[in-house]
């Protein structure tokens, strides 16, 4: 099992400890690429894909982890998309 699949199947058991680089890691996995809108976008985060949806987030702060209805949310979306 690679580094990815190991984030996914960790992911999908919404542990109340998944941070913010591991999200940029595995949704690297599926192809998107994190973007900031404007010079001023500060927290918030877009990833674009070629040939999906692109997905708007928050970056939690100050800490790094990730709040449960953000990992619900992604999950869905991953879902929907067939990704997950």
């Amino acid at each position: 099992m690679g580094k990815h699949e190991k984030l996914i199947k960790r992911f999908a058991s919404c542990p109340k400890d998944f941070s913010w680089r591991e999200l940029e890691a595995m949704l690297r996995g599926f192809g998107y690429k994190a973007t900031r809108r404007g010079k001023t976008g500060g927290s918030r985060i877009r990833f674009v894909h070629d040939e999906l949806p692109s997905i708007n987030l928050h970056k939690p702060h100050p800490s790094n982890i990730l709040k449960r209805y953000q990992i619900q949310q992604i999950e869905e979306f991953l879902c929907e998309e067939g990704l997950l």
